[in-house]
């Protein structure tokens, strides 16, 4: 029998601060992240799967028209939220690193504010959790066949060994899962990282390079909301009734 963590993760990032430049005109208005799906905010439907795993405290990064997000944010009970405001581009990593002192010495989830999905019958978040070994992991990735992501038509991010153990592809290769905007990381994983503007691809390399570096097949629905199309489009298929 596995022997799961008793303590799952308590504090989150969710990433926030983009230009969200392919969703515009839509942009123009509004961050990204306070665009709707199915009459709730991408930002509120991450912060909701967070408080239903647990998490106490949810760090937000708030870049661009980062008063929207703050006045977004203001309105919620859970989780408990931390602002973290950057003043230039910081990309994932970068944002990441600039919040570690809010995110505390713990492992804590990433998530992504231009993603969103549908669980399993054991919530994404929570076989995040289960999965996680701090002694063998620096990142754990929710992975996504990419046959079946929504919004998305790239050739694949990572290929898996049997253990979950993951190779990024290569340049002219096809991989079967995609980065389904969802981990588990360790603080450490962004040791010796540069001050400033840096993608989480630098660290998940290194991890990558270190064995360090896992994923976890997510087993439900997956959105990614990247065009004013692809919003129009999630927006028709979750407003019609379920198969029966």
């Amino acid at each position: 029998m596995p022997v799961f963590p008793s303590i799952a993760p308590k504090r989150a990032m969710v990433l926030a601060a983009g230009l969200g430049l392919r969703m515009r005109p839509l942009t123009l208005e509004r961050p990204k992240p306070l665009l709707e799906v199915a009459g709730r905010s991408l930002l509120d439907h991450a912060l909701d799967r967070l408080a239903e795993a647990g998490v106490e405290t949810a760090v937000v990064n708030a870049g661009y028209k980062r008063e929207m997000i703050a006045a977004a944010v203001e309105r919620r009970a859970r989780p408990a939220i931390a602002l973290s405001y950057e003043t230039e581009l910081l990309e994932t990593g970068g944002g990441v690193r600039k919040a570690l002192p809010q995110l505390g010495d713990e492992p804590f989830f990433v998530i992504n504010a231009d993603i969103l999905w549908h669980d399993g019958p054991v919530p994404a978040l929570t076989r995040l959790a289960e999965l996680w070994r701090a002694e063998t992991m620096d990142a754990l990735l929710l992975l996504v066949p990419a046959a079946r992501a929504f919004g998305y038509d790239g050739r694949g991010d990572y290929l898996a060994d049997q253990v979950g153990r993951l190779t990024r592809r290569t340049t002219s290769a096809v991989a079967p899962f995609v980065y389904g905007g969802v981990q588990i990381c360790s603080p450490g994983l962004f040791d010796e990282t540069p001050d400033g503007r840096f993608s989480n691809n630098l660290v998940w390399d290194r991890a990558e390079r270190a064995g360090r570096l896992y994923g976890m097949v997510h087993d439900g629905e997956w959105f990614h909301v990247g065009t004013p199309d692809a919003l129009a489009a999630l927006n028709r298929q979750l407003a019609r009734p379920p198969r029966p």
